[in-house]
């Protein structure tokens, strides 16, 4: 099997998350100069959520308002008793056997519930979290695992959802996918059986389905209003992209962090692959291990089409995006925007995409890696999301809906507000000449395929001419720009080949100092109430910043022959001219007044990719080619003659981890 590199979808432990925070630095911390900072004026408030007549029958008179409820504050208040609390496992019924036992696949289902609710025959909303990582790998930093007592029902809750959230009187429930931990069957990595397990729980906590007990007893949820919200990191908050993409009647908002939107776009770019076996490969990570779960997964090999990078049938069930028109839940999305594992498109789009459709929706967006807001913005985080929750799941009029769409993260530590994002639907066409950026250029350039330039050699020695590699660059910027949205690359090239990778980078260049990532502290917080066997407290992070003279603002990869169609690929006809365009990732970066930009172009990239195809040759038509460049003020101007040349020291690893290494 051809050696990968594709970014896991978990972090195994608390050193795996210190590794990814450490080795990227792509992000540039800079505070937003006036006149490129949005405007946060507070939208107008949507209407409330609908709620159900049992909670319109707990909010109604003030009479009757429950004790968890402060009606002044329009919030939630913690007066009931963790301790106390009700745990129990249930097992959901599916019409699936995905394992081809003969007998249906049940999904097994860990709840946390406040006693004196269901004393008081009182309905409360549900917080889950749908995961396949409950007993393989553990959630969170901490890599917290899911414990049971002695008659099986769960104990501890990985995570501070149940700490938290129980005692404001809501129910939390995790998850265990299909095939993982003890659910039954066979998972399909983000495929229909997935999503269809987590859909099966949902119907069954709105009594439109049934479940029962480890003895076989049948278990109804006359305890949950039918109100759910889902929640997760990676891996999860991708399942609660997936379920929300079906329309499921009683899911009320959704909480993706550092999600995947489509698996095609996580599993390649443009037709480029990361890597080559990664489905069957995640699959049985996190499956069970059996004879018929070792088959699905050969399935999932046979089918993902590594070979060819198209878009097929089998990655369109895996496209959450296609089906964002079905949303009806609120999607409160969070990233960050030096994800390299679940990098920044899979945000972007879906956001894009639940905008078409008019979803109610915020966003933050941090400088890190792939790394939970909990752990760099604690009790902002904490409290948002109580806010959050309290008003689509409990209809309480709290003003999380009138506060601006959009906060990022412009330096460690620094928020800023904006009403929406990105700052503009608009990209500013950057002109390309031999060398230069910003300058209408005539004639060609060529590039040959280098297959061992490292994105260091790359980003290096800028304004030299090397082997591979094109470079463009601009003058030191008049002034600050913020760079918000999705940039892309446009290229009329001639290749001597019927297809070849294409490779972009937007660079910085200018010493800062620059985010670098983060590193885990010994001192904890605690959110929420503790027992003996699960605690509230988790370790705190520190950001950390290194000195340096460049930074990447975003990259990009497409498979030439997939440029205008990524499942049905048009071989390029050596010799003739045919437009490329490179997507890079999105990204919201404010960029100060001296900064220089570069445009890296080469093909192949052994290092981050897979490619399929090496070894091409292309010209490049400069009038035909631009950088197209989604900035709210300021302009790029060419470097010029007296432009002095860049002298780069590179400090960051020469070669980057090999992320199907669960460790990293």
């Amino acid at each position: 099997m051809t050696t990968v590199r594709a970014r896991v979808l978990l972090l195994a432990s608390s050193t795996a998350l210190m590794c990814l925070g450490t080795v990227t630095g792509t992000a540039v911390a800079a505070p937003a100069p006036d006149g490129v900072e949005g405007a946060s004026a507070a939208p107008a408030a949507p209407p409330a959520p609908e709620l159900s007549s049992a909670q319109g029958a707990q909010l109604a008179p003030a009479s009757a308002v429950p004790p968890n409820v402060d009606p002044k504050k329009h919030s939630t208040k913690p007066v009931y008793d963790y301790a106390n609390a009700i745990r129990e496992s249930v097992y959901v019924d599916t019409k699936m056997d995905t394992d081809s036992d003969g007998a249906n696949d049940v999904i097994a289902v860990d709840i946390v519930r406040p006693r004196e609710t269901a004393a008081a025959g009182r309905k409360i909303p549900v917080i889950m979290d749908a995961s396949p990582y409950y007993s393989c790998c553990g959630r969170g930093n901490e890599s917290e695992k899911k414990t049971y007592d002695e008659n099986g029902d769960i104990q501890k809750m990985p995570l501070y959802y149940d700490n938290y959230f129980v005692p404001l009187g809501y129910a939390v429930v995790g998850v265990d996918v299909v095939g993982t931990s003890r659910s039954t069957g066979c998972g399909d990595v983000g495929g229909k059986n997935e999503i269809a397990s987590v859909v099966a729980v949902i119907d069954w906590l709105n009594g439109r389905n049934s479940a029962h007990t480890k003895t076989g007893a049948p278990v109804r949820a006359t305890w949950s209003t039918g109100s759910v919200g889902m929640i997760g990191k990676s891996y999860d908050g991708t399942l609660a992209n997936g379920v929300a993409a079906t329309g499921v009647n009683g899911l009320k908002t959704i909480v993706p962090i550092s999600a995947i939107s489509s698996w095609y776009d996580y599993s390649r770019s443009g037709g480029v692959p990361y890597s080559v076996d990664y489905m069957p490969w995640l699959g049985g990570y996190v499956g069970h291990d059996s004879a018929a779960c070792d088959a699905v997964r050969a399935d999932l090999g046979e089918q993902d089409d590594d070979e060819t990078g198209d878009y097929t049938k089998f990655w369109a069930e895996r496209d959450y995006l296609k089906d964002a028109r079905k949303v009806k839940a609120s999607v409160f999305v969070t990233h960050g925007l030096s994800d390299y594992n679940v990098q920044t498109n899979h945000f972007a789009q879906w956001w894009d995409a639940l905008a078409k459709n008019n979803v109610k929706r915020k966003i933050w967006l941090g400088l890190e890696d792939h790394v939970d807001p909990f752990e760099f913005r604690r009790d902002e985080w904490v409290a948002e999301l109580h806010k959050w929750f309290d008003y689509w799941l409990l209809g309480l009029q709290n003003n999380v809906m009138r506060e601006p769409m959009a906060a990022v993260e412009t330096a460690p530590d620094v928020w800023k507000n904006y009403a929406t994002w990105p700052a503009t639907q608009k990209t500013v066409p950057v002109p390309l000449a031999a060398g230069k950026l910003g300058s209408f250029g005539k004639g060609t350039v060529s590039i040959t395929d280098e297959t061992s330039l490292t994105e260091d050699d790359i980003v290096a020695t800028p304004s030299e001419v090397i082997a591979g590699r094109q470079m463009f660059l601009s003058a030191p910027l008049p002034a600050s720009i913020r760079v918000s949205g999705t940039p892309t690359v446009t290229l009329r090239i001639k290749a001597d080949a019927a297809t070849t990778p294409v490779t972009a980078r937007l660079v910085e260049y200018g010493e800062a100092q620059r985010y670098s990532g983060i590193r885990r502290t010994t001192t904890p917080t605690c959110e929420g109430s503790s027992v003996e066997y699960d605690d509230a407290c988790y370790f705190t992070v520190e950001k950390q910043t290194e000195q340096s003279d460049h930074g990447i603002v975003s990259r990009g990869w497409i498979d030439a022959a997939h440029s205008s169609s990524l499942s049905k690929p048009k071989p390029l006809t050596p010799g003739k001219w045919t437009t490329v365009t490179v997507p890079l990732r999105a990204q919201d970066e404010v960029i100060p007044k001296g900064r220089v930009l570069g445009l890296a172009v080469t093909l192949s990239d052994t290092e981050w990719t897979t490619p399929n195809d090496t070894g091409a040759t292309i010209d490049i038509d400069l009038a035909g080619s631009k950088l197209n460049l989604p900035i709210t003020v300021g302009k790029v101007n060419p470097a010029t003659a007296r432009t002095a040349p860049l002298n780069v020291t590179i400090t960051t690893p020469s070669e980057r981890p090999d992320l199907h290494d669960p460790t990293h």
